[in-house]
C-alpha cells in the first residue's frame, strides 16, 4: 500500500501535500457534519454538530487561504482516511435502528474523526514551526484547540447518550 502519492523530497513538499489533503478532509467533514446533524435525534448532540459545522466552515476558509497562497488556487488531494471514517459513519447510521444507539454511533464516529483531525493539526503545527511558518502554526494551533473542545463536548454528551442507548437496548431484550 502506497502512503504518499507524490515524490516528497523534503519537509516543505510533505507539508504542502498534507495541506492539500487537509483541505479535502475539511470539505468532506462539512458534508458529513451536515448529514450527522440531520440524523442525530438528541437536541444537545444536534447543537454540538451544528456548532462544530460552523467552526469547520471557518477551518475550510483558513486552510484554503494557506493552500491558495502556496499554489495560487485552493487545490486538494484526496484524504482517504477521512473518506473511510465517513463511510463507516454512513454504515452505522443505516444499521442503528434505535435513535439513542444511532446517536451513540454518531458520537463514536465523530470522535474518531476529531482524533484524526487533532493528529493532522498537531503535525501541521509542528511542521509549520520547523519551516518558519509561525503564522500558519498559530492558525493550526487555534484549529487544534477547537477540535479538542469539540471532542471534550462530545465526550460529555456521550456519557448520557450511552446510558440511554444501554437502557433502550436492555428494554428491547
Amino acid at each position: 500500500m502506497k502512503f504518499f502519492s507524490a515524490n516528497l523530497e523534503d519537509l516543505r513538499e510533505l507539508y504542502n501535500n498534507t495541506l492539500q489533503k487537509t483541505l479535502d478532509m475539511e470539505h468532506q467533514i462539512t458534508d458529513a457534519l451536515s448529514n450527522m446533524t440531520e440524523k442525530a435525534t438528541d437536541p444537545q448532540l444536534q447543537e454540538a454538530f451544528e456548532t462544530h459545522l460552523n467552526e469547520t466552515y471557518l477551518h475550510v476558509g483558513q486552510v484554503e487561504q494557506i493552500v491558495t497562497e502556496i499554489y495560487g488556487d485552493p487545490r486538494t488531494a484526496p484524504c482517504k482516511i477521512t473518506s473511510s471514517l465517513i463511510g463507516s459513519a454512513q454504515d452505522l447510521i443505516k444499521d442503528a435502528v434505535d435513535p439513542s444507539v444511532r446517536d451513540a454511533a454518531l458520537i463514536a464516529v465523530a470522535q474518531q474523526i476529531e482524533h484524526h483531525q487533532m493528529a493532522v493539526y498537531r503535525t501541521l503545527r509542528t511542521w509549520a514551526d520547523s519551516l518558519g511558518e509561525t503564522g500558519n502554526a498559530d492558525i493550526f494551533d487555534h484549529i487544534l484547540n477547537q477540535e479538542k473542545r469539540a471532542d471534550f463536548l462530545l465526550t460529555g454528551i456521550a456519557t448520557r447518550i450511552n446510558q440511554d442507548a444501554e437502557s433502550g437496548s436492555s428494554q428491547a431484550a
